[in-house]
């Protein structure tokens, strides 16, 4: 997989955006980022928010008006939990099209998915890639609970299970995406990494992390996409390069002091031809958003970008193997703001590549 993608600095997105109207997402998205598209999550829908859009499938899945949670202690789980590991090793095996499994994502939970595949069916412009997403196993697991309201990354069963489902959900897309003949990238929304190593994940270790995270790599891998994992804060960034990742996207407009104390991994990482995607363009405060330009945010990048040749890197190389994202979704944001955001990652993007 290494060194086939170039990105040479092209921009793409995070993906959610404050709207409600799928298509109007999607032709925001050809218009900013044409050449690396993403499926756009609407999390103004409840069913789009990023944990429950990926939890049906899951074995003992309850569904109510207060809640929805893995109903562990139901007189029928085992039952449902046998089926789910049947049904993954028919598909896993090629006894099963996945197509017709319960790891497709639909339109009822992913409408932007489908849009985003009406656009490029109607488009004559070639993308450089296309871009999906699930949520990393970390967050997803650690966020769904139990009927006690216990978190399932606990149990290492229903976490197996957990994170084979997000797995499966990922080929599907790579298999959805791949027919448009260009690379296909998969990102692992990973937030909760940021409170790897903090009090609330205290018994859980770096290994069942890397574990977890490798398990759906692997499974883009197999089916020949790229994966990169997103965290919009800082982490403990060598168990991420330590992985079998291909791209590591970070809030650099906030965290580069951070990311860079990691810079013999990050060297070790892009020497592999491995991937950075700069979030260089603000999301989390409104008032950064509008007091930065695409020529301020390019100069912080070029400063940034001093600061890792001084240490050895090449700028021409490393420009190369980068991205340019916002620092994390848009979804949180008013609509005039998260546009704002879109035109600076463009524009950042294009100066940047001057």
């Amino acid at each position: 997989m290494k060194n086939v993608f170039q990105p040479g600095g092209c921009p793409t997105l995070i993906g959610s955006l404050p709207l409600g109207d799928h298509q109007k997402a999607a032709a925001m998205v050809q218009q900013y980022v044409p050449e690396l598209p993403v499926w756009i999550q609407l999390p103004i829908y409840p069913e789009e928010g990023m944990i429950f859009q990926y939890m049906p499938g899951l074995p003992g899945l309850t569904v109510n008006e207060e809640r929805s949670y893995l109903h562990t202690s139901h007189e029928n789980f085992s039952d449902n939990l046998l089926s789910f590991y049947d049904e993954y090793m028919a598909v896993i095996q090629g006894e099963k099209d996945i197509n017709e499994s319960r790891f497709v994502l639909k339109a009822d939970t992913a409408r932007g998915f489908f849009a985003l595949l009406e656009k490029l069916a109607e488009s004559s412009h070639r993308p450089l890639a296309l871009k999906g997403q699930v949520t990393g196993p970390l967050t997803f697991a650690t966020a769904v609970k139990d009927q006690a309201g216990r978190s399932v990354f606990y149990d290492e069963q229903i976490r197996d299970a957990a994170v084979k489902l997000l797995a499966l959900k990922a080929v599907w897309q790579v298999k959805q995406l791949s027919v448009f003949g260009v690379p296909v990238i998969i990102f692992l929304d990973e937030p909760a990494l940021a409170g790897f190593g903090s009090s609330e994940f205290i018994s859980i270790s770096r290994e069942d992390v890397k574990n977890a995270i490798n398990e759906v790599i692997e499974s883009v891998h197999s089916e020949g996409g790229l994966a990169g994992v997103h965290v919009c804060a800082n982490t403990e960034w060598d168990l991420l390069t330590d992985t079998d990742v291909d791209i590591i996207n970070f809030d650099a407009y906030s965290y580069f002091d951070r990311f860079i104390l990691y810079a013999d991994a990050i060297r070790a990482f892009l020497k592999k031809g491995n991937i950075i995607a700069w979030g260089i363009v603000p999301t989390g405060n409104p008032a950064d958003i509008e007091k930065e330009s695409p020529e301020s945010l390019a100069a912080k990048w070029e400063e940034q970008m001093q600061q890792l040749t001084a240490l050895g890197f090449d700028r021409a190389e490393i420009l190369k193997q980068s991205l340019i994202t916002p620092s994390c979704g848009a979804g949180s944001l008013s609509p005039e703001l998260a546009e704002r955001v879109l035109f600076l990652t463009k524009e950042v993007s294009a100066i940047i590549r001057k």
